[in-house]
């Protein structure tokens, strides 16, 4: 594997945690995630957002799944440094005498597939903070036009890839901040969702009648077509690996990516989507792209921010009309936290593509280390602008949010997927092998992450309207990027005059 010497071990637990918990970032994705959830349809055309906690549930499962696989392999392979899955692939399978063979083509597949996860997820995190700003703009009577908001997410881009390049020290700080300011306000938010579900104080119809409406499964098709969305709220408390060259002990590796899952899925999340969900009321009105007036969930899909005019409703309804000055309150922590996610998954992403390019996998100036920072500063060059490009692509509608969205995901549910069948070989034939977290756990979170990539090729083949045009998109830019990692692999293994199968797993 790479060496690993020029990272410093600066990261304890709390360190390790709050990285992956800013990935995961619960206050901020309420806000910015809501809207596509919302709009989501089934074959028919029909909404499917009354499945939305249940699909949250469903995403929960297949997370933690994953989470176990992730935890188990870095306790493993501590010397994993920056390399996370891609490292782990390399070892499990040089550990099989059978598969040894395979190892440089598993690692290359995982390392490249790791890339429609860690660097396409933030461009869809720069266009949803475009579209922020879009709507706190909107609130002042100033619209924001495409060119305008292709500016705003480019600048923010590079704002997040500066931070990035100053080093890791000082984005786990910012991590900190962050992450307290957003669970205060989001423990504050939902509980006055709850309040004015329970006291009604404008005696409005709700969309979910019966409490247990919320909670309860409507359809199972509709649970797996949530549960593709949901998936991005989930992920980054696997970001924790990639940092095991920063970390005072891989113990806090393992440690912090199941809690930065606890924290923030199970309890923030699930206590958030609760109460989004209870609140949601026919009474809420908004304008569709038609010119139509709607209401309830077709108000949330209309809407460039759901959660806004939620968090306006509620300061109005129940703090003598101070909907508007909680709302932009909100909206500020909500900014933070999207720089905070950003900033994670873009310290993750390179780490990964550094160690990639020490095996001279990808180009060589991605390995490069700032000699002040010790950061991969060309990688964050080159993420910083594919971001704002991603980004400026999704701010123009919300089928192409949807489409980046989905891009993402489907790279997420490859690499899991992937992992989870490391998890597997890796322990195959460990001594110390546990039935259930070593066999079980990783078999089930193979299938789940399975399940949901073929929920998504069949919401592109058989879906409707512009969640059918999105997943059709987000399949074509999957399709692309395979044929891409299969010419550069051919182009640099007979430049190098190495074998894919059976020869030397790194470039001397």
């Amino acid at each position: 594997m790479a060496e690993q010497s020029g990272f410093k071990k600066t990261l304890g637990l709390t360190g390790v945690t709050v990285n992956a918990m800013a990935l995961i970032a619960p206050g901020a994705f309420l806000w910015l995630t809501y809207q596509v959830q919302a709009a989501q349809v089934d074959l028919a055309g029909q909404t499917t957002a009354m499945d939305m906690f249940a699909g949250l549930v469903v995403a929960l499962i297949l997370a933690f799944l994953t989470a176990i696989s992730y935890s188990k392999l870095s306790e493993l392979y501590p010397q994993a440094g920056t390399g996370s899955s891609y490292y782990f692939t390399e070892q499990a399978m040089l550990g099989e005498n059978k598969l040894s063979g395979f190892a440089r083509l598993s690692k290359f597949i995982v390392g490249w597939f790791s890339h429609l996860y860690y660097w396409v997820y933030p461009g869809v995190m720069v266009a949803m903070m475009a579209t922020l700003i879009s709507y706190i703009f909107s609130q002042f009577g100033v619209e924001l036009s495409a060119i305008w908001q292709i500016i705003v997410a480019v600048l923010f881009a590079f704002l997040v890839g500066y931070i990035a390049y100053r080093g890791i020290t000082g984005s786990t700080i910012s991590s900190i901040v962050i992450n307290v300011v957003q669970i205060i306000t989001l423990i504050v938010v939902t509980i006055l969702a709850l309040v004015y579900r329970y006291s009604n104080p404008e005696h409005v119809t709700f969309v979910h009648t019966e409490i247990s409406s919320v909670v309860l499964p409507h359809s199972f098709v509709n649970v797996m077509f949530q549960a593709t969305v949901a998936i991005l709220l989930l992920v980054g408390f696997e970001s924790a690996t990639a940092l095991t060259a920063e970390s005072k002990s891989p113990r806090h590796v393992s440690r912090g990516v199941i809690i930065s899952l606890v924290i923030q899925g199970l309890i923030m999340y699930v206590f958030e989507y609760f109460g989004a969900n209870a609140w949601l009321n026919t009474s809420y009105k908004a304008t569709d792209a038609k010119g139509a007036v709607v209401t309830g969930i077709d108000a949330a899909a209309a809407s460039s921010a759901p959660i806004g005019d939620m968090v306006k409703n509620l300061g109005d309804a129940l703090l003598g009309n101070l909907g508007f000055a909680l709302m932009i309150v909100v909206a500020i922590s909500v900014a933070m936290a999207v720089i905070g996610t950003t900033l994670a998954c873009m310290n993750t992403g390179v780490r990964v593509t550094y160690a990639m390019s020490k095996d001279k996998e990808v180009p060589s100036f991605l390995g490069f280390l700032h000699t002040k920072h010790a950061t991969p500063h060309a990688g964050v060059l080159a993420m910083t602008i594919a971001s704002a490009v991603i980004g400026a692509f999704g701010v123009l509608s919300i089928t192409n949010l949807t489409a980046i969205t989905f891009w993402s995901n489907i790279g997420t549910f490859i690499l899991y997927g992937m992992t989870n069948l490391i998890a597997f070989v890796a322990f195959m034939r460990h001594p110390q092998r546990n039935a259930l977290t070593h066999t079980v756990v990783p078999i089930l979170g193979a299938l789940a992450n399975i399940a949901m990539l073929i929920a998504v090729l069949y919401l592109g083949v058989l879906g409707g309207g512009d969640t059918q045009t999105a997943a059709l998109w987000s399949i074509l830019a999957t399709v692309a990027w395979l044929v891409i990692g299969v010419v550069y692999l051919w182009v640099q293994s007979s430049r190098t005059q190495r074998k894919i199968i059976g020869g030397p797993i790194r470039s001397n």
